[in-house]
């Protein structure tokens, strides 16, 4: 994540302003005096959001002096202090939920992703998340997956081209539509073919795409199929044809993971640590 981009800083602006609006109304009890505080982990976890931390009380109060004692995607233990604060009180106070919401909702994500990636441990079969995220935090929930071992699937739809079920029954087919982005969308972005039977997959990899999405597919299915999808791919008598396809599974059940290792396909694809992974338990507690 580039913490430096203008929309991610656009994007936190908003985030205090929907919670401080005018200020916060208890400041005028607490007679700006100097305070410090600390996070600490009420259960074990993947940390994630210190640096989002800094940025949004800077954006608070710059005097504000924070002290990370975790990285993002760092393993912590329940009871483990995380973060120490120096400020004036007022400020702390300020700063202290939309922090906490921050860092709690991303350690979650972080945590449930960390759990997966460890059933794939050791195998070349690597973890990918899905746009399937809350609006205007998907930048900040796909950071997450990445804290816990994962690795980020297409942003958003220009990022590549993916035929799925209703671009296929809407067009011309899977070849037609493979060729025409070809010959249209910019040589560095990728075409993937989400497949639904064997039948589409081979034809999205004769027609040369750069990677098959396996959508819902039985394993004894994927184990027979991964084989025949990788010596198509080997053929070199079109220019369509990828010399490197990309073999993709979704639609699984997360607790099955290690049963697609050894069928030979590259990414499991899932949603679930981010939209069924829970908050991660933080606490801010003042000195």
């Amino acid at each position: 994540m580039d913490f430096r981009s203008p929309k991610l800083h656009k994007i936190l602006d908003t985030w205090i302003e929907e919670d401080l609006g005018d200020g916060d109304l208890t400041r005028f009890v607490l007679n700006e005096r100097s305070a410090s505080a600390h996070w600490v982990a009420k259960e074990n976890g993947i940390f994630c959001g210190g640096d989002l931390v800094k940025l949004i009380f800077g954006k608070i109060d710059p005097k504000v002096d924070i002290q990370l004692l975790m990285k993002d995607g760092q393993k912590f233990e329940k009871n483990q202090r995380l973060i120490e604060l120096k400020g004036s009180s007022s400020s702390l106070v300020a700063g202290e939920r939309i922090t906490l919401n921050v860092a709690m909702h991303l350690s979650g994500i972080a945590t449930s992703t960390a759990l997966l990636v460890t059933k794939l441990s050791g195998t070349n079969v690597k973890l990918a998340d899905t746009r399937k995220t809350t609006p205007g935090l998907r930048i900040f929930e796909k950071y997450a997956f990445h804290c816990g071992g994962g690795i980020n699937h297409r942003l958003g739809l220009d990022d590549a081209a993916m035929l799925k079920e209703n671009h296929i029954e809407w067009s011309k087919g899977i070849r037609d539509s493979v060729r025409i982005l070809k010959e249209t969308i910019p040589w560095p972005k990728k075409i993937i073919v989400e497949a639904e039977t064997p039948i589409q997959a081979k034809e999205a990899v004769e027609a040369g795409a750069d990677g098959v999405l396996l959508d819902e597919m039985s394993i004894q299915t994927i184990e027979k199929l991964v084989p025949e999808l990788r010596q198509l791919s080997k053929k070199t008598n079109s220019k369509y044809v990828s010399q490197s396809i990309v073999i993709e599974v979704s639609g699984i059940n997360p607790n099955n993971l290690t049963d697609y290792i050894s069928t030979g396909i590259d990414l499991i694809s899932t949603s679930a640590p981010i939209t069924k992974s829970k908050w991660i338990d933080i606490s801010m507690r003042y000195d």
